[in-house]
């Protein structure tokens, strides 16, 4: 008789599946990046082959400044798609991050579907990644290590995801205590902590409480891309869950856009930022860098090619690079950190979002040509 799957281990395949067959981005909501324009130089003054796109952040360098977002495992269908994306990432000197490492600290079993990326990406930069909920219920910096030593990672994400907890049947919505343990942990654990949300974004208020605590950077994740409520409605639906299928529909576009999330973050904190959350293409990599960013990360874009092999990631994650190469090219930025000063105009919701929330547009074009 074939062993049926764990609860966990079968909430994260139906997760997968939904992100690819339903519909789950923002319906109303967007990531402010249609608000950002950089100005275009008529006379960039520099030679598109030598621009130099490497960064080095966390202590690790990277071929360029984009990252895997986190986006599976535990699950022994999902295997494959970390696979492919490990392998990717290595090739192309970039780095990723792994899905919430619950199941196989439940079940030792499934801990190969998330070390196969270190077996295929030896080199590349990688993130652990374990929930501020399962901290408050009993996790600390043992399973945080368990999970660390699992891929041998570089750094350890603590995702953030009181959204998707509310509206998923077996939500997990205490959070007291999670500052607490996420300060645990930064002080015991001799890699980079970085406090990560998961589609609704990190306001000043929690990043300013967040460094603090200890953490080594802040992913932003904000609204604008999948909408892990929607991912919830669906399940909702299937189960025929009325009360919560109703719940994702009315929190489907819940949350902080990115671009202000970002912006808000990166004024607020002295730590590298991650852009995240609807990332869609190189021009928003560009412009998240623009705003303050350290890195960019993708999740969505990259979901439907790791379904298919290395090859096919490749592939898209060259596309994006080359669609920043060409856009640092137009701002006349040789490399990443003369991008970080290219000029910038704000406009529309996000301008008068940042307005409303007391942040000063002038003083941080200023802060900016102060580098």
């Amino acid at each position: 008789m074939k062993k049926l799957p764990n609860p966990t281990e079968k909430r994260k395949t139906n997760h997968v599946r939904i992100c690819i067959e339903e519909n789950v981005q923002a319906r109303r909501a967007t990531t402010g990046f249609e608000d950002i324009f950089l100005i275009h130089r008529a006379l960039p003054e520099i030679e598109r082959d030598k621009i130099n796109l490497s960064t080095k952040v966390f202590n690790h360098k990277l071929s360029a400044p984009l990252i895997v977002e986190a986006m599976t495992g535990g699950a022994t269908e999902t295997a494959k798609i970390n696979v492919a994306i490990a392998e990717a990432v290595e090739e192309l000197g970039l780095g990723m991050g792994v899905g919430s490492q619950r199941a196989a600290i439940e079940n030792p079993k499934l801990e190969n579907t998330f070390a196969v990326t270190r077996k295929k990406a030896p080199t590349a930069f990688l993130i652990a990644n374990i929930g501020a909920p399962q901290l408050v219920r009993g996790y600390d910096v043992k399973q945080a290590k368990k999970a660390v030593e699992m891929i041998d990672a570089d750094a350890l994400a603590i995702h953030l995801n009181p959204l998707q907890e509310v509206i998923q049947p077996e939500g997990e919505t205490n959070y007291v205590g999670v500052l607490k343990k996420i300060r645990e942990i930064t002080h015991a654990l001799d890699i980079p902590i970085i406090a990560k949300e998961t589609g609704t974004g990190v306001a000043a208020e929690e990043a300013k409480m967040l460094e603090a605590a200890g953490v080594a950077g802040i992913d932003v994740a904000g609204v604008g891309g999948t909408s892990w409520a929607a991912v919830e409605y669906h399940r909702a639906k299937k189960m025929q869950d009325k009360f919560r299928q109703r719940l994702g529909e009315d929190f489907w576009d819940w949350g902080i856009p990115t671009a202000a999330s970002l912006i808000e973050v990166a004024q607020s904190v002295n730590l590298p930022v991650i852009a995240s959350g609807g990332v869609r293409s190189g021009i928003n990599v560009a412009k998240s860098l623009a705003l303050g960013a350290s890195l960019a990360g993708m999740a969505s874009p990259i979901l439907r090619p790791a379904t298919k092999d290395s090859n096919k990631v490749k592939k898209a994650l060259q596309f994006v690079i080359e669609e920043l190469k060409n856009t640092m090219f137009l701002v006349g930025a040789e490399s990443t950190q003369k991008l970080k000063k290219a000029p910038l105009v704000l406009t529309g919701k996000t301008a008068e979002w940042l307005r409303m929330r007391g942040f000063q547009l002038e003083r941080y074009a200023r802060r900016r040509e102060s580098g």
